[in-house]
This record gives C-alpha cells, sequence and structure tokens, in this order.
C-alpha cells in the first residue's frame, strides 16, 4: 500500500481504511461539544460523503484528521498512521482544500500554483512548471492561468484551490464543502473531476450539506448531526434503509386508495391516475391480486426507491438542502 501504511498501529485501523477514527471528540473551551465519540472508517478506494448540516461538527472533524486541531479525546488515523502525531509523514500523501483555497489575489493563477508548489519540500523543482502545466489542464484553468486570481470568479477560485491539491500524485484528497457557492455548471465541473481523480484510484473525502450532490458522486457515506455520528456505509445501502413509496397507477384511483388502506398500506395519497403509500411488510403481489380481484384496473404496480433525502430525514429528524 506505500509507505505511508507501514506500521498500522492495530487490527481496528489496518485493511483498506483510509480513515479511522475511534471515539474521536472535540470539546472547545466554552464546553461547546463539536464532536461527540465519532467512530469512522473511510474504506480505500472509496467516494466518501460526509453529510450533515452546517454546525454538525463536519469542519471540525477534517481539522482533526489534518492534524490541524488537537482532539480533545479518542484517536483518528490517516492512511495508518495516527494524527496529528504522524502529519509530516501523512500529509505529504494527502490533497486538501478546506473552507476555500488561500490564494495571493495579485499573482496569476499559475503563478499561485508555483508558489504552492515551491512550498513543497518533496517537489522536485525541475518538473515544477510541468507539474502547474498539468494541474492547470486537470481542472480546466489553462486558458485563464496568466489571469490574476482576484479577477476569478468563486467556480474558478475553487477548481485552482484544487489544482494546487492536485500538484503532486495523492492516495487521499479531502474536500470540504468543494461546490459551495458555485452555479450549476460550476458544481458539474466540480463533480465531474472527483469522479475522474476516484477512477485514477484517488481515494476522496469529501464534505457536504447538499443531499444531491452525495447521490450522484459519492460511494459512500456518513451522516453527522449535532456532533454526533448517526449512520455510515455504501450509498445504495442508505438509501435502501429508508422504505421506498408503493405507487399504483390506476383509471380507478378512489378504488385503488380503498384497496389499499384495507391492505394495510399507511399515508395513502391520490394524485390524478397515481395512487401512493408506505409499501407495507408484506408480500406485495398478494396487495396487487387483491386490487384486482376488486376490480381495480392497474396499468402500473412498483415500489419507488427511496431517496438518499428521505433516509436521512428519517434517521436524523431534520432536513437538509437537497440542491445547491
Amino acid at each position: 500500500m506505500g509507505e505511508a501504511s507501514a506500521g498500522e498501529p492495530d487490527g481496528a485501523h489496518a485493511g483498506d481504511a483510509v480513515v479511522a477514527t475511534r471515539a474521536l471528540t472535540k470539546r472547545y473551551r466554552g464546553g461547546q461539544l463539536a464532536v461527540d465519540g465519532l467512530h469512522l472508517t473511510v474504506p480505500e478506494g472509496s467516494v466518501f460523503g460526509f453529510l450533515g448540516p452546517n454546525g454538525s461538527g463536519k469542519t471540525t472533524t477534517i481539522r482533526m484528521l489534518m492534524g490541524l486541531i488537537e482532539p480533545t479525546s479518542g484517536t483518528a488515523h490517516v492512511l495508518g498512521r495516527p494524527m496529528p502525531r504522524s502529519a509530516r509523514a501523512v500529509l505529504p500523501h494527502v490533497g486538501a482544500l478546506i473552507e476555500g483555497p488561500a490564494l495571493y489575489g495579485f499573482l496569476s493563477g499559475r503563478d499561485n500554483l508555483l508558489r504552492y508548489d515551491a512550498a513543497d519540500p518533496t517537489a522536485d523543482p525541475r518538473t515544477r512548471s510541468a507539474r502547474v502545466a498539468a494541474a492547470l489542464d486537470r481542472v480546466g484553468l489553462t486558458a485563464a492561468a496568466g489571469k490574476k486570481a482576484k479577477a476569478y470568479s468563486l467556480g474558478m477560485k475553487q477548481r485552482l484551490g484544487l489544482a494546487a491539491a492536485l500538484l503532486q500524485p495523492r492516495r487521499l484528497l479531502v474536500l470540504d464543502e468543494p461546490t459551495n457557492g458555485l452555479d450549476p455548471q460550476g458544481m458539474r465541473e466540480i463533480r465531474t473531476l472527483i469522479r475522474a481523480l476516484a477512477s485514477d484510484g484517488t481515494t476522496v473525502f469529501l464534505s457536504s450539506h447538499l443531499l444531491d450532490e452525495i447521490e450522484q458522486v459519492c460511494t459512500h457515506a456518513a451522516v453527522m448531526a449535532r456532533g454526533r455520528l448517526i449512520t455510515q456505509g455504501p450509498v445504495a445501502e442508505l438509501s435502501a434503509g429508508a422504505r421506498g413509496r408503493l405507487v399504483v397507477t390506476t383509471p380507478d384511483p378512489a378504488d385503488a386508495a380503498r384497496v389499499l388502506k384495507e391492505q394495510g398500506v399507511a399515508d395513502v395519497v391520490v394524485a390524478d391516475d397515481r395512487v401512493t403509500g408506505e409499501a407495507p411488510e408484506r408480500d406485495l403481489a398478494e396487495v396487487n391480486a387483491a386490487l384486482v380481484t376488486a376490480g381495480v384496473r392497474v396499468r402500473g404496480f412498483g415500489v419507488e426507491r427511496a431517496s438518499l433525502e428521505e433516509a436521512f430525514v428519517a434517521l436524523t429528524g431534520e432536513g437538509f438542502d437537497v440542491a445547491g
């Protein structure tokens, strides 16, 4: 797995976890509990969405993972090494964009990246220009490379920050709200880039408060609310955790609604020729047969997959922003 995985501390952190925390906790001086006993596991090769409303503890967690602040208690391992103790060994293998990029407005995009690269003691100065050109190309900023960063749009600044994180090959990319403030086109560009990076084998850990971002981009997700981890796992499994809705298409909606209620279907809603309700915990073939027996003309019958939004609202009891 490369040098960063040498000396993994114990079985709890071994294997294919790029990030593993155990009871990670941060309490600030005023007594505010920002992160409370977090157990997080990020599989290697995943695009891992760290989801929660603003103020749920996501950024504090990321700052602990990157060694920027010390946890009050608990442990965090990144690439198999304890943080913040091993920050010097770990961080060269990690690209990060946290709370927006720090840019020199009076320098061009290219010169900003040249300065970032020069600050990296592991970077070979002989190949610096080529690395910067490749990073600019990767994020679609080649044409604007000579423009001063203060003239960049918010989306361009975000992409330049990503380019800085990509100057060296990275095993892990940590992105804090990477599409925050971007227009729909900018969001699409960043999401496409994230997918491309993941297909190259980079593990991507991104925080977001946008459900559709997680659903579109991520393979795995964890949900935070009020400093605590609510759930984590593959995105498809998290969606499956919320029961979908039964949908019947029929020219006889009133009769269908009556039969569905008799069959134990709750929350029945009629809209034109569509009748929906909470899928009951029984064989749906029997429900369909009951509709036919009652003379209901069934033109469509099935269960709509629950969205991530429904799953997370069910888990946390609070809503998230669905889209940007």
